[in-house]
C-alpha cells in the first residue's frame, strides 16, 4: 500500500473516531465471508458503522487524536474490525445477540464508551 493511501486511510477512521462517541474493537476472524456481510446489515440496521482496519493505521489514527488511548494499544493484534455507534451500548448488544444464537460470534477485544476504556469482552 501506498504511503499516500495510508495517509488517507488514517484520516478517515481519524474523522470517524471524532464523530462518534463510541466505538467498539471486535475481532470478526471468526466469520466467513456470508457471515460478515450478515453482521455488516445488521450493524447498518442499528447505525452501526463497522470499519474492519489494519492496526498499525488504527493506532496511527488514535495517535493523531486529542487524549490517551494507550490503553488499547496492546489489544490491537490480529483482526480488528471498529464497531462506531452514537448508541453506547447498540454494538455490546448486536455482538451479545450473536452469542445468545451460539453463532460464530464477533469476539469483543475492548471499547471506548462514555470516555471509559473496557478491555476484554468481560468488562
Amino acid at each position: 500500500m501506498k504511503k499516500e493511501d495510508k495517509s488517507i486511510i488514517i484520516e478517515k477512521i481519524a474523522a470517524n473516531l471524532q464523530e462518534y462517541e463510541n466505538f467498539y474493537l471486535a475481532d470478526i476472524a471468526t466469520l466467513n465471508a456470508a457471515k460478515t456481510s450478515i453482521l455488516r446489515r445488521e450493524c447498518s440496521k442499528q447505525d452501526i458503522k463497522l470499519l474492519v482496519v489494519k492496526n498499525t493505521l488504527l493506532r496511527k489514527a488514535l495517535e493523531k487524536l486529542e487524549g490517551n488511548y494507550e490503553e488499547l494499544y496492546p489489544i490491537l493484534k490480529g483482526n480488528t474490525a471498529i464497531m462506531f455507534s452514537n448508541d453506547a451500548n447498540a454494538p455490546a448488544k448486536l455482538i451479545d445477540k450473536y452469542n445468545k444464537n451460539k453463532e460464530k460470534a464477533p469476539a469483543l477485544k475492548g471499547a471506548y464508551v462514555q470516555e471509559s476504556f473496557f478491555i476484554g469482552a468481560n468488562t
